[in-house]
């Protein structure tokens, strides 16, 4: 477990993917990188690599604020132990009513099917590069977001998968969707947010994620060609999408958190 010492909030980063080596070599690792884009002063994050079968105990729990769950390359619907073991820790936070933000590949749909919903292959194959993601009409406020009526239509968000939800859990709430995809974000009650896409990506990170994908013959290069084209030609929200889930993680309810900001994310 590895931590970010201060004497603020407690934040837990459960990381579901191993770090590859362009993100250790110029970021760190992905701890770093969600802990730059989600975290502020003064606050104690702390890593537990649960695809190595790193997990929390269950009376460690009570301690954080909240808890961020990364992507990941395995299938959802797998039955590997850490996996397994991933879907009860999921359903306990969801009873403790815990904050959980989740972020995609495989990993967002794992709290889908641990919450009772269907997950499965998307339909219309891989989702890769930038996507506009449309916000529900008519919503109404949401605990982290205020009143979504006087929000941007849309926003932009680097997107990695190749799963979809097909059924939102019982109590969950659809509110953001796009032209490829029914279910880009939802939540349910105050304590859970899932999104579809990655607010923590950089364009290099995507970049050489597709460039491996690619080399793994996962991918093919006109799909490889089209994703970073459309990352050369237009950016990512990232700054919004950022303060979204700060907004979320930290309990605020902003009157328009998803408001556009001129600039992005750095």
């Amino acid at each position: 477990m590895r931590l970010v010492e201060a004497a603020g909030k407690r934040y837990a980063l459960l990381q579901a993917a191993r770090d590859s080596d362009y993100v250790k070599k110029v970021y760190g690792g992905y701890f770093d990188v969600f802990v730059a884009a989600f975290g502020e002063e003064g606050e104690i994050w702390d890593l537990y690599r649960v695809v190595e079968g790193e997990f929390p105990d269950k009376d460690e729990l009570e301690k954080y604020d909240g808890f961020v769950v990364s992507g990941s390359p395995y299938d959802s619907y797998g039955n590997d132990d850490w996996i397994l073991q991933l879907c009860l820790l999921l359903q306990t936070l969801n009873t403790m009513k815990r904050k959980f933000l989740e972020s995609a590949l495989a990993i967002r749909y794992i709290l889908c099917r641990a919450l009772g919903g269907k997950v499965g292959k998307a339909r219309t194959g891989w989702d890769i590069g930038l996507r506009r993601v449309k916000l529900v009409k008519d919503l109404g406020p949401c605990s982290f977001n205020g009143d979504l009526s006087e929000n941007p239509p849309s926003l932009s968000i680097i997107e990695c998968h190749q799963d979809e939800v097909w059924e939102v859990p019982s109590g969950a709430q659809v509110i953001a969707f796009s032209d490829k995809t029914g279910v880009e974000m939802f939540t349910m009650g105050d304590h859970i947010l899932g999104i579809q896409g990655h607010p923590e990506y950089t364009k290099d990170i995507l970049y050489n994620l597709v460039d491996r994908l690619l080399i793994n013959n996962c991918i093919k290069k006109d799909l490889a060609e089209r994703a970073k084209l459309g990352l050369e030609m237009a950016e990512a929200d990232r700054k919004s999408w950022g303060m979204i889930c700060r907004n979320f993680l930290k309990g605020r309810s902003q009157k328009n958190p998803l408001k556009r900001i001129p600039d992005y994310w750095i």
